[in-house]
């Protein structure tokens, strides 16, 4: 910390030359937040909600850590109820945040500089303030010794500076990252004191002090977690808090296979659910309880981009670094036939990576985009420029002749032949793709998937590993194949270096899956993050999803435009629910109603065993 006179000094020679003012809310590109510094609450809460109960989830993952922090280990669900961040981002605007530990946010007009003003009355835990300090310790902890999206995340912030207990500024390197200033404002703030005698780098199960609505009270290794509202918590009374945290306890119980945790929901071991199978979805509620009404259906709109999920090629393997071998394979998944036999028709296949969005690619480049594109031309596939991406489309009778000779005849272009009904590429060895999966749902997905390889004589080889095993494979890279998730917000920024950028691609646990090295696209990513309008924002998210398109990196699998939650009727919500979450946060139980079975909260079944 340098010394307070100096700090002071500084201060006034920034006020000099810049006339910013402390502002309750940041936007991205300075249009007036939705909420005014003079607002109560969200409109998406219930102000007079209810506190008490229990909200008690379930997931399938496993856990062996409390630190969210760092590449090692795999953190439990939910450790981020513990913790405050400096701001806070609205539900209902597409990026929008509300000062929380910081009540005041000054911004340099011309993006070269952040300030936040620390809430006096924000308190860890312990009752220990929450001070400059701490801000500057968990930055330069979160850089030094944090997974590698801490780096790549905060790649532009030159210094952090505490200039008195209740200020810290941060200097950018330069004015073009509008979304930095927003993205310091997420920084959770960590307890200094309390990590002096502790090792930041290594995960354990020890409880974390944190400074949030509700703190760690029971862990059972591996198979649940407890959080206990903080009945003083300092923040309660915001109005960006107020209707939200109203359960006493929230309780994460883990099972190791999905189906089962779904029965133990149908029978009341636990309260809700987000449904992600379409299959279970149609068919799994057929039960009294849902007729009666006690377990509620409901599907919740998303206003989220839904980004691009999809069979993830692994680019570092030299059999997929040929474009037309990726595109032959992604031909054989029938989609149409799969949606149909296997999803009940529930969904619309993916074909952006910026999905339910208006900042997917549609129809050939625009002005503008061809404005971005032509200095690339020579350095992205031409097909950019003259057609419109379309994954292949079948009709659903499980027949694909088509596609199959149209992929054989991309596989002899790229050197690929058959040997005694054998694929071999190139250097004539046998082709076999392992596919590494960790989730039982989707291998009645990829069967369909391994026939129509095996007619061409490929050989998909599924791998289904424990979660432990498939985190530590999947950040050493040592996959073929995965499914791989790229969530996109209503507001893309820094995040698209992790995904795409060369920077990122060799650090483990970065989520560049693909192994992306390309300088063009490189170029597209840093000209989105420095876009100066919302406009401009959708011009260069356009253009580098058609680069992304084109280069036949993954597999696009299908999207839903609707959370499908089904949770028992004692909890409630608001009528309004957030455009941009499910908001579980907003939920409530309600006190006239009992839960569907009554278990004390240090008691659960046996999750992990397979519940009851």
């Amino acid at each position: 910390m340098i010394p307070l006179r100096t700090a002071i000094l500084g201060g006034l020679l920034f006020c000099a030359t810049a006339n910013a003012a402390p502002q309750h809310a940041l936007t991205l590109y300075n249009d007036p937040p939705k909420y005014p510094a003079t607002f109560k609450h969200a409109d998406y809460v219930n102000p007079d909600a209810p506190k008490g109960g229990t909200f008690r989830e379930s997931s399938v993952t496993g856990f062996d850590s409390l630190n969210p922090f760092i590449s090692k280990g795999v953190p439990a669900d939910n450790i981020g109820l513990i913790y405050d961040t400096l701001a806070t981002q609205s539900l209902d605007e597409p990026f929008t945040e509300y000062g929380l530990v910081a009540g005041k946010i000054e911004k340099a007009p011309d993006n070269s500089w952040v300030r936040f003003y620390l809430r006096p009355e924000a308190r860890f835990h312990d009752g220990h303030p929450v001070r400059a300090d701490d801000v500057v310790f968990t930055f330069q902890t979160l850089i030094k010794q944090g997974t590698p999206l801490y780096r790549t995340y905060y790649a532009d912030v030159d210094e952090v500076i505490a200039e008195d207990p209740l200020r810290v500024l941060f200097k950018f390197k330069g004015t073009h990252n509008r979304e930095l200033p927003l993205i310091l404002g997420q920084l959770p703030v960590l307890p200094k004191h309390w990590w002096a005698t502790r090792d930041f780098s290594k995960g354990n199960l020890e409880m974390p002090l944190g400074s949030g609505p509700y703190k760690v009270s029971e862990v059972k290794a591996g198979r649940s977690v407890r959080y206990e509202r903080v009945k003083d918590y300092w923040g309660k009374d915001l109005p960006i808090n107020k209707g939200l945290y109203n359960f006493d306890y929230r309780v994460t119980d883990y099972y190791r296979d999905s189906t089962v945790a779904l029965e133990a929901l149908k029978a009341g071991q636990f309260d809700y659910w987000l449904e992600i199978s379409a299959k279970n979805w149609a068919n799994a509620y057929n039960v009294p309880a849902v007729a009666e009404g006690r377990l509620i259906k409901e599907q919740i709109p998303n206003g989220n981009p839904t980004g691009m999920q999809g069979f993830v090629f692994n680019i570092r393997k030299p059999m997929f670094q040929d474009v037309r071998v990726r595109k032959a394979i992604s031909l054989l998944l029938d989609f149409e036939w799969t949606n149909k036999q296997l999803f009940n028709g529930a969904y619309t296949r993916s074909r952006s990576y910026f999905e339910n969005s208006e900042m997917a690619a549609t129809g050939l480049p625009s002005p503008e985009e061809l404005a971005i594109l032509a200095p690339l031309r020579d350095k992205i596939p031409a097909q950019v420029f003259t057609e419109i991406f379309e994954p292949a489309k079948t009709d659903a009778s499980g027949m694909i002749r088509n596609q199959r000779r149209e992929a054989y005849q991309l596989l002899q272009e790229a050197g690929w032949h058959i040997v005694d009904d054998k694929m071999v590429d190139a250097t004539g060895k046998s082709v076999t793709i392992e596919f590494l999966l960790a989730q039982t749902e989707f291998e009645r997905i990829l069967l369909p998937f391994k026939r129509n390889l095996a007619d061409l004589g490929i050989d998909l080889v599924i791998r289904r590993v424990d979660v432990s095993q498939y985190v530590n494979r999947i950040r050493s890279r040592d996959f073929d194949m995965v499914v791989g998730n790229f969530p996109q917000s209503s507001s893309p920024g820094n995040e698209q270096r992790e995904f795409w950028k060369s920077s990122s691609a060799d650090n483990p646990g970065s989520r560049n899956y693909i192994g992306l090295k390309d300088p063009a696209i490189d170029q597209l990513v840093e000209e989105l993050i420095d876009a100066d309008s919302r406009k401009s924002l959708i011009a260069h998210a356009r253009a580098l999803d058609r680069v992304l398109q084109f280069g036949y990196y993954v597999i696009p699998n299908w999207h839903i435009k609707t959370f499908r939650v089904a949770y028992w009727n004692h909890l409630g919500h608001p009528k309004i629910s957030p455009l941009y979450d499910v908001g579980t946060a907003t939920w409530w139980s309600k006190p006239d109603a009992q839960p569907a079975v009554t278990l004390d909260t240090h008691q659960a079944a046996d999750p992990v065993s397979g519940g009851n």
